[in-house]
């Protein structure tokens, strides 16, 4: 299988990872309106399976004699690595559907600072105490400065919101989610060590098949009592256009290739899940970037909100710039 041999290479990985979850939920963003995000999901959670099983054939499966093929170590793998891996994908799920649903009541701007960063520093301090790897000063206070932003973006959403219940209901989805997609990682990081341990492409595949079984009851729950608008049933589903499909689709292909990349860094010694999960919730940042400056979800904000967004800019990127040096200095 492919794994990255120097930092410069596991430094590229976690960054594609960062790119890619936090640019997916754009395919969301355009469907908009036209199309309920419960069955976005859906096809955004096949997508994530195709991506998994073609990266675990491919570079997986560079050297099939390798113990570390992907179908080798499918096969001698041991039950409990598989059941965490799969539990880390239900999870992973529960709490991603919940901040796609944030995204439609508050947008990118807003769910993704709060959700992802919340799930960042959740999953950073459990992933530490499972395995841990690189400068814990530099990480710690990278988190500590996500946390500032976090807290930045709220104040400048509350600033900008119209209603106070859309600003609470965007705002408390997005901290659901956020635990949830933050307790994940810690799953998948007990999956890749121990005894009958996974390589990250068979976890990779696993973890799809778990965010796709709880992916179907959450999608099914919500069309049936929906965040905003009328129940909807699985025939709705038929009504969609080629287009909606595959810009649904086309986000889970998106994300599964963060993900992979993710999984991967995470695998090389010096780097550890703290610091590869770490690093790809940056996510938080392009997102609010894409949603600030794409898709003006701040149009005609006040001089206070400005400041609000320029602080929470600069505490991610310093806290990220912390992150990305704690496995290289000591």
């Amino acid at each position: 299988m492919f794994t990255p041999q120097t930092y410069s290479m596991a430094l590229f990985l976690m960054t594609l990872s960062m790119l890619c979850w936090g640019s997916w939920a754009n395919t969301q963003k355009i469907t908009g309106s036209r199309w309920p995000f419960e069955l976005y999901y859906f096809d955004y959670t096949l997508g994530l399976l195709l991506c998994a099983v073609l990266f675990g054939l491919t570079l997986g499966q560079i050297d099939p004699s390798s113990p570390d093929s992907f179908l080798l170590n499918l096969r001698v793998a041991s039950p409990r690595s598989l059941w965490l891996a799969f539990a880390g994908g239900a999870v992973f799920s529960v709490g991603n559907i919940l901040i796609v649903a944030a995204i439609s009541v508050a947008g990118m701007a807003v769910a993704f600072p709060i959700g992802a960063g919340l799930a960042l520093v959740l999953g950073a301090v459990l992933n530490y105490i499972v395995s841990p790897a690189g400068n814990p000063v530099l990480i710690f206070s990278g988190i500590g400065l996500v946390c500032i932003a976090i807290v930045l973006d709220a104040l400048a959403y509350k600033g900008i919101s119209r209603g106070g219940g859309s600003s609470r209901k965007g705002i408390l989805l997005s901290v659901i989610g956020g635990i949830g997609a933050g307790l994940f990682y810690p799953l998948v990081a007990k999956s890749l060590a121990g005894p009958g341990h996974l390589q990250p492409y068979t976890v990779n595949v696993v973890f799809s098949l778990g965010a796709l079984a709880s992916g179907l009851p959450m999608v099914y729950i919500l069309l049936r009592h929906p965040i905003s608008g009328q129940p909807r049933t699985w025939k709705d589903y038929k009504t969609g256009t080629w287009k909606v499909h595959a810009w649904g689709f086309a986000g889970g292909l998106i994300w599964g290739v963060g993900t992979i990349a993710n999984f991967v860094a995470s695998y090389v010694p010096m780097i550890g899940p703290a610091t590869s999960f770490s690093m790809g919730e940056g996510n938080t940042m392009i997102s609010a970037l894409w949603g600030v400056f794409v898709w003006k979800e701040f149009r005609g904000a006040g001089s206070r909100v400005r400041i609000y967004l320029t602080l929470m800019f600069l505490c991610f990127a310093l806290g990220l710039t912390s992150i990305a040096l704690a496995p290289i200095i000591r």
